[in-house]
């Protein structure tokens, strides 16, 4: 196979993850690797090894149609522009015209589980109309509805610990917690592959967990004892207003522990051991390896 393959947002987190699966894992050539970025020089490295690296601003369509040239397959990484009502929808919508302008012939899209409407979670809508564009381009498309990463826990745990109290208002509600290089390198697989059909994959960890289950699970590996403290919905966004986050982060905030309780976070598939090959780190494990940096 000799297909182009790019990554947006490739100095971030999940972006260089898969680079360095398509790399290492996968074996890819270099020179068949597209990393694009708002700042080709914070990859200088991946340049050094033959990566093409190009500039690549979502808010800048002609940057996004040169960018998007000579790909074959493109992984669309979802952006991080959560403040700004409707201005990741925009930035991502822009990136999908720009690769099918291209002639990109896969395109690969990093999304959120049930991201259909009536999902509590804020920014869910942004996926949704990705998704449909995606879906509307005719292009070949691959969704990658990416689970909740166990890196999400270094938001909220060091505060948890140090204070020994949990306030949440996702009740008994599951989240299927995923280490973020295990979806990763699912995520590298199905870019590297040769497949042409349109699919949708749910990314999740091996299990699911209750606020409860994970708070215990914390205390056997730190030896730190949590309360877990349930708060209405609105009642927790209070506190944390109180708490000097501003209301619109708070509101998003709550809206995670509102699509636990009502089950939009809780599915648990084998996506991502049938594409990575490989088995997926447990919550457990990543604890911890993760064990000092979680208790802040």
């Amino acid at each position: 196979m000799t297909e182009t393959l790019l990554v947006t947002g490739a100095s971030g987190h999940l972006g260089r993850a898969v680079i360095n699966h398509l790399l290492d894992t996968f074996k890819v050539p270099a020179a068949r690797i597209i990393a694009t970025t708002r700042t080709p020089t914070n990859l200088a490295d991946l340049a050094a090894l033959g990566v093409s690296v190009r500039e690549a601003d979502f808010d800048d369509q002609a940057s996004l149609a040169e960018a998007f040239q000579g790909a074959d397959r493109a992984l669309i990484i979802s952006t991080n522009e959560l403040m700004i009502q409707g201005k990741r929808r925009e930035q991502q919508l822009a990136a999908v015209s720009a690769a099918g302008k291209a002639g990109v012939a896969h395109i690969l899209y990093t999304s959120l589980p049930n991201p259909e409407p009536g999902s509590p979670i804020l920014f869910a809508p942004d996926h949704y109309d990705t998704e449909q564009a995606i879906k509307a381009s005719g292009v070949p498309y691959t969704m990658f509805r990416n689970g909740w990463y166990d890196e999400n826990l270094f938001m909220s745990l060091p505060q948890i610990l140090a204070s020994g109290h949990w306030y949440t208002s996702a009740g008994d509600g599951r989240i299927s917690y995923g280490a973020r290089d295990d979806l990763a390198a699912a995520i590298a697989a199905g870019l590297a592959s040769a497949a042409t059909e349109s699919a949708t994959y749910t990314l999740t960890g091996p299990k699911a967990y209750t606020v409860a289950e994970v708070a215990a699970l914390v205390t056997e590996v730190t030896g730190k004892p949590i309360e877990v403290v349930q708060l209405s919905d609105e009642a927790l966004t209070e506190g944390m207003k109180a708490a000097g986050l501003p209301e619109p982060v708070a509101r998003l905030l709550v809206s995670f522990d509102a699509a636990s309780r009502t089950g939009n976070l809780g599915m648990v598939t084998d996506s991502v051991e049938k594409l990575s090959g490989r088995k997926s780190v447990s919550l457990r494990q990543f604890l911890e390896a993760n064990k000092a940096r979680l208790a802040g």
